[in-house]
């Protein structure tokens, strides 16, 4: 057999075995097709069985990514009013007696930032940035020498003494938290023109730096639209604005360039201005371009400290829970005109401004609590930082024991089982059945969704193709300040030790969600190519 011959026989061989091998694989190919095509038809007609029913199907397995966001994604803000000492919101009396708005502030000690429940309770939250800004950050001296002045000096309006911002260094970094701040803007902090200086922010930068540790990120001045009332000198305009925001970025770029600036950290603003105030597009206008995160305030509402006159029946409401929404339509908005690209931050956010609702500190709000989280994220933004930490109403902590509140609650689960990769679970709608889903944060593979039952009356049924663990949380009634997970009261063992938060094997199939309850779901099993 020549070697041409010999080709040619192989060759035909090779063809026959190729034409042997792919007929089979044309078979087997045509068997899964059919399979496919029948396991398809199979999950429409369930769905659609599901839907005729009023249930839900969930395809964990199926979910797809849709972005990321920060591994610092839930954060919370400590008040630098309550760092210093002063006056602040005062939490509600327990009657139900109308608030004298007269009567909103109390006076209170510096929060004890070395206490252990509290750097316990933080640090079972982290990676997070704690954020120390606030109104009264406008006016605040910092005192850097050993001796903190008993009084402010001129143009200031309290002193931040150095052993309470070593306080605030020491608890960052005992509890894995990123420092956010913002500096100084009234009249002490100003040369005889008016233009703002940067001499005491850089002792703070400078005491920070001396101390081991840094400002990861730095708004300008807290909400420069309410600067007429917020600390800045009489008839602050955009103009000012835009004048003292160049003087402060070239300063940070310089002394601080590992600080990301963070701005404009606006609040007010709405589609239609009706509040006084400048407006954030005039604010952007005048600063230039500069900053490296788009940052903004949303609360709800105001609360009964400040005028408000909300009623908890609607804080269930698709309205009330869209609010978020709204207002971060207008920002990004803001940031895609003057700040096209930069990812967009949330650095003070709550249910009502003013220290909160009268039921902010119940499980009613944690419906509201974890619903802006999980729109949030769908949305596109990197960070969230609640208001407060550990003050007054809207404290996700108790302000006097630091004992957990529904919402903290809430927040550990989600720290716990919500990863930094956002699924899109938009088809899983249903009527006041709210459903977001991410990547599980340690288990590869494995999905997380979130289930709220905003119906206070109606079951909901979800259809689950996989075994999953279940973590329900409900209360006996919704303005309660406990709550239950999977029927057990959750709350603190003795030693500040935190309850192991456990879920409930639960197999492939049905299941119903009570009114009124959230619902987390784990598929340790969902094998999601997104989340690996």
């Amino acid at each position: 057999m020549d070697m041409a011959a010999a080709f040619a026989f192989g060759s035909a061989r090779i063809r026959r075995r190729q034409s042997v091998h792919t007929r089979r694989r044309n078979q087997r190919h045509g068997r899964l097709r059919a399979l496919r095509v029948t396991g398809a038809a199979l999950l429409v007609a369930a769905t659609s069985c599901a839907a005729r029913a009023g249930e839900l199907a969930i395809a964990a397995a199926e979910l797809k990514a849709i972005g990321t966001i920060d591994p610092r994604f839930q954060s919370y803000n400590i008040e630098m009013a309550e760092v210093m000492g002063g006056r602040f919101w005062k939490p509600y009396p327990r009657s139900t007696r109308p608030f004298d708005q007269h009567d909103r502030y109390s006076d209170r000690s510096p929060i004890d930032l070395a206490n252990a429940r509290l750097r316990r309770l933080a640090a079972a939250l982290s990676p997070a940035y704690l954020r120390v800004s606030g109104t009264w950050a406008n006016a605040a001296f910092f005192a850097d020498g050993e001796q903190a002045p008993a009084t402010p000096p001129p143009g200031f309006d309290a002193v931040l003494g150095r052993a309470q911002w070593r306080g605030v260094i020491d608890f960052a970094r005992a509890v894995d938290a990123e420092i956010v701040t913002s500096f100084a803007v009234s009249a002490g902090s100003r040369d005889a023109d008016g233009a703002w200086r940067p001499d005491q922010a850089q002792r703070l930068v400078d005491n920070t730096r001396s101390q081991g540790s840094r400002i990861a990120a730095a708004e300008f001045m807290n909400e420069p639209t309410l600067a007429a009332t917020n600390g800045a000198p009489p008839g602050y305009d955009a103009k000012a604005y835009g004048r003292d925001f160049r003087i402060f970025r070239a300063w940070l770029r310089r002394a601080a360039p590992e600080t990301l600036i963070v701005g404009p950290g606006s609040v007010g603003d709405t589609a239609a201005p009706s509040v006084p105030g400048m407006r954030t597009r005039d604010l952007l206008a005048a600063s230039g371009e500069g900053i490296d995160r788009f940052s903004y305030h949303h609360y709800n509402t105001v609360s009964a400290r400040c005028g408000g006159n909300d009623e908890p029946t609607q804080a269930l409401s698709d309205q009330w829970l869209a609010r978020t929404d709204a207002t971060l339509a207008i920002y990004r908005g803001l940031r895609d005109q003057f700040a096209p690209g930069k990812p967009i931050w949330l650095t003070e956010t709550a249910d009502a401004a003013c220290g909160g609702n009268r039921w902010d500190k119940t499980f009613l709000d944690t419906f509201r609590y974890l619903d802006q989280l999980g729109r949030l994220a769908k949305a596109g933004v990197q960070v969230v930082i609640h208001n407060t930490l550990a003050a007054s109403d809207y404290g996700l902590l108790d302000e006097i024991t630091f004992r957990p509140r529904p919402d903290y609650w809430a927040a550990l689960l989600w720290h716990q089982l919500m990863g930094t990769t956002v699924l899109d679970a938009s088809a899983a709608t249903a009527s006041n059945l709210h459903v977001y889903a991410h990547c599980h944060p340690s288990t590869p593979g494995a999905v997380t969704v979130l289930a709220l039952n905003i119906s206070r009356h109606a079951f909901r049924t979800i259809v689950l193709p996989l075994p999953s663990e279940r973590y329900t949380l409900q209360a006996a009634r919704l303005q309660s300040a406990m709550v239950r997970l999977n029927g057990a009261t959750l709350a603190l063992a003795d030693g500040n030790e935190l309850p192991r938060l456990s879920g409930q094997a639960t197999a492939a199939g049905a299941i119903r969600l009570a009114p009124a309850t959230i619902t987390f779901l784990t598929f340790p099993g969902a094998a999601n190519s997104a989340c690996r």
